[in-house]
């Protein structure tokens, strides 16, 4: 086998391995999001995932722990079951407590 064709055929192989892995990140990154929901008032101030409210952009940006209206992923079915402090409840959806002063 010359040089030239083994090349070739070393090049083919490597694009269809990166093709197929490439497949395999897609559909575990699909299943992963999946496997998560949004859950809002949860979040410690700065960290959450996004939506924190008017006057924020996005994630990093809520104000106060617990804030109602900022939201985090967690695992699906795990949301409104999570122990909070002060008798919180995580929410599917935005919640009207815990908002910044």
């Amino acid at each position: 086998m010359s040089t030239k064709i083994a090349f070739s055929a070393a090049y083919i192989a490597g694009t269809v391995a990166a093709a197929l892995s490439a497949g395999t990140l897609a559909t575990t990154t699909a299943a992963q999001a999946q496997e998560k929901e949004k859950c809002y008032g949860v979040s410690m101030a700065g960290k959450n995932d996004c939506a924190a409210g008017p006057g924020t952009t996005c994630a990093g940006t809520s104000k106060v722990d617990y804030q109602g209206n900022a939201w985090t992923y967690v695992d699906s079915g795990t949301c409104t079951t999570m122990e909070l402090p002060g008798d919180r409840m995580g929410s599917l959806e935005p919640l009207e407590r815990d908002m910044p002063s």
